[in-house]
């Protein structure tokens, strides 16, 4: 199908930060792909938390399953807006790979660690994941994905007027262009991570319980979806089948018409901005994806439901409790102590602290315990603190 005008073009792409032959059988994005399927940040999020703990459920999402479900939806509004698929769904894969253990427990955690050494931020943090610190290739460290893969990660809230020191240094070696928009794709890779955050969170808190049925009555979005599926003909089947199924029709509901309302307002922006190139719409001084006014509003309503009732539950905040207080104590030994690192995270932070730059080396250490798993995040603790466990 032939890409619109609009659309990031493999003529005109501005290629990797070290030269390479390019593959025969796939375009440089199919390529990216691959890349981010493959590495061993993208294995990682199958035990990282996205809303509860590894542990608490086998049939909760994860960091890997949330991603996969926004590749999913970006990929679907990609091809109806007639951009590239390919690069949509890479930067949807890699968005999250820079996130810690325990969510935004952990990140809250490692940000506080490191306020006086340059600060975490999970965004730049996916960044660094490909660009420095996946150790596959020959010639280089990261995985050397294509700029346009990299805009996306970079400008993942939009353009960046203030970048953090890691991302303004990066900026100097490999120009990102950090004031202008990202491309229409890696703004529906963004936006989207919204669309499948409320329709998997839903899903989850009703099915764990922390939600019912009454309570999303009180949003009216989520009310005319629940209206909708119960209005339906239930009476092949049990009390219990059917609240399990209306939940599913829900969820679906919802988050069909937050895509469908994307990708009319998205087409009108378009139409009227009339852009001739990738570049006409980073250069617009504005997003071109997003909601009508007014399901912006209904979208935001939400989100401020779900953060009061599910993500501050009182089990969800036990929880996350007692995962910020581990994090932060991991934190604390092993910047003050990266002897106790095991090799060679332990020599690469001693390197650069025997070298005076003590920065360097505790970013050494958030780059190891930003890249735990909830699982090994718990065996850790229990091998720093706990007497009864072998170092």
């Amino acid at each position: 199908m032939e890409m619109a005008r609009y659309a990031v073009q493999r003529q005109g792409a501005r290629g990797r930060q070290f030269a390479e032959t390019e593959s025969q059988t796939r375009t440089p994005w199919q390529r990216d792909r691959d890349r981010v399927l493959h590495s061993s940040g993208f294995r990682q999020l199958q035990y990282k938390t996205q809303v509860f703990l590894n542990h608490e459920g086998d049939f909760f999402r994860t960091r890997l399953t949330h991603s996969l479900e926004v590749a999913q939806i970006s990929r679907s509004i990609a091809r109806t807006l007639g951009v590239n698929e390919d690069l949509t769904e890479v930067i949807a894969l890699a968005h999250d790979l820079g996130h810690t253990p325990f969510g935004h427990a952990g990140e809250d955690a490692l940000q506080a660690a490191m306020e006086d050494w340059g600060g975490f931020d999970h965004n730049i943090q996916s960044l660094r994941q490909v660009t420095e610190i996946e150790a596959r290739y020959h010639g280089f460290n990261g995985l050397n994905l294509t700029w346009e893969t990299l805009e996306g990660l970079a400008k993942h809230h939009g353009p960046v007027r203030r970048p953090a020191p890691w991302l303004a240094s990066f900026d100097g070696r490999y120009p990102m262009d950090l004031t202008s928009h990202a491309s229409v794709e890696a703004q529906i890779a963004a936006i989207c991570d919204d669309v499948a955050y409320h329709g998997h969170d839903l899903d989850d808190g009703l099915r764990a319980g922390l939600l019912h049925f009454e309570d999303i009555e009180e949003v009216p979005l989520l009310k005319a979806c629940l209206d909708e599926a119960r209005s339906l003909d239930w009476s092949g089947h049990s009390a219990f089948d059917s609240a399990q199924r209306i939940r599913h029709e829900t969820v679906r509901r919802v988050i069909n018409r937050l895509v469908s309302d994307l990708i009319t307002q998205s087409r009108r922006n378009l139409e009227e901005l009339a852009p001739q190139s990738a570049d006409d719409v980073r250069h617009a001084g504005r997003a071109v994806v997003e909601f009508s006014t007014e399901m912006a509003e209904r979208n935001k309503e939400i989100r401020k439901f779900l953060h009061a009732r599910m993500y501050r539950h009182w089990r969800v905040r036990r929880m996350t409790r007692k995962a910020r207080i581990a994090l932060a104590e991991i934190c604390t030994i092993l910047g003050n102590e990266p002897e106790l690192l095991p090799p060679p995270w332990q020599e690469m932070a001693l390197e650069r602290r025997r070298a005076g730059n003590e920065q360097a080396a505790r970013r050494i250490v958030a780059d190891y315990i930003a890249g735990m798993t909830d699982r090994f995040a718990m065996e850790e603790h229990r091998r720093l603190m706990d007497l009864s466990v072998l170092g």
